[in-house]
């Protein structure tokens, strides 16, 4: 939702939301502890979350959150298990994204990550630009390692490489978490794979032959990343996963009923031309 112009009523967005929390999904990326001048569809987080039945449903809940302050305003509900930060290999995206250096952000890390373990919340790192950026900053296999290496270091537990603009293909999926899986047996790494219609499967299969268990997706596929380019290249489809690991006999555990309510419901939340 982050990226769309206009505003989505407080309470479609908690009808929305109670429906996911129907399905059985692990994580269920809620809202966004985030600026309201920056991402003004994120402004009424804290009132959605007041309002999600949360009673019912196994799903746990995950924020994302772009500075310390958003860290303390999440870290304030005891609802909230995961706070989510996106840690750019890009400095151009990471002075776009958070307004700071990667320097900056590692700070950031660092005091969220103090916050949390504070809090009994668990800090998700997303690795943006993990495959590539538009910008023309360096980028190479061995400069996501090396920050791997850093946030690992930290006491990071979950770090999830994020193919913000769409970029990735098998042979780097393949590379980097064949790389960095084995290293790190205490660490969850995760895929955010930013796609289109004709390319999904092809990273998905490249991640999940190469170990990684940890996949994000939204529903059709609708969003994107708002600060990455004018055009937004869009998520994952949920859908797809739930396809791609139904047929590798993974027992996902999840209402197929709740899920297919939950995908009719969204043709009416988000405007068709978000779709990819």
């Amino acid at each position: 939702m982050q990226g769309l112009h206009d505003f989505i009523p407080t309470e479609e967005k908690v009808n929305y939301l109670n429906q996911l929390l129907k399905v059985g999904f692990h994580t269920l990326d809620f809202g966004s502890f985030v600026s309201p001048k920056a991402i003004p569809q994120m402004r009424d987080t804290a009132k959605v979350l007041s309002q999600l039945n949360l009673e019912q449903s196994s799903s746990q809940l995950l924020a994302i959150v772009a500075n310390q302050r958003g860290a303390e305003d999440a870290c304030q509900f005891e609802e909230i298990r995961y706070l989510g930060y996106p840690f750019s290999v890009s400095e151009t995206f990471q002075q776009r994204n958070t307004n700071a250096s990667i320097a900056d952000s590692l700070g950031r890390v660092e005091a969220i990550q103090k916050l949390c373990l504070k809090h009994n919340k668990q800090l998700v790192v997303y690795v943006s630009m993990g495959f590539g950026n538009p910008y023309g900053d360096p980028w190479n296999v061995e400069l996501v390692q090396n920050w791997v290496n850093v946030l690992a270091e930290m006491g990071i537990k979950i770090i999830s490489l994020s193919d913000t603009i769409g970029v990735a293909n098998p042979q780097i999926i393949e590379y980097l978490f064949a790389n960095l899986i084995p290293p790190y047996p205490d660490v969850e790494f995760g895929a955010h794979f930013h796609t289109q219609a004709h390319n999904w499967e092809e990273k998905v299969v490249a991640a999940y032959q190469n170990n990684c268990r940890r996949f994000d997706g939204a529903l059709r596929g609708y969003g994107g990343c708002p600060m990455a380019k004018d055009d937004l290249t869009g998520n994952m489809p949920t859908e797809n996963l739930v396809y791609y690991f139904n047929g590798q006999k993974e027992e996902l555990a999840l209402n197929e009923t709740a899920l297919q309510d939950s995908l009719a419901m969204a043709l009416a939340v988000f405007p068709q031309k978000t779709t990819i």
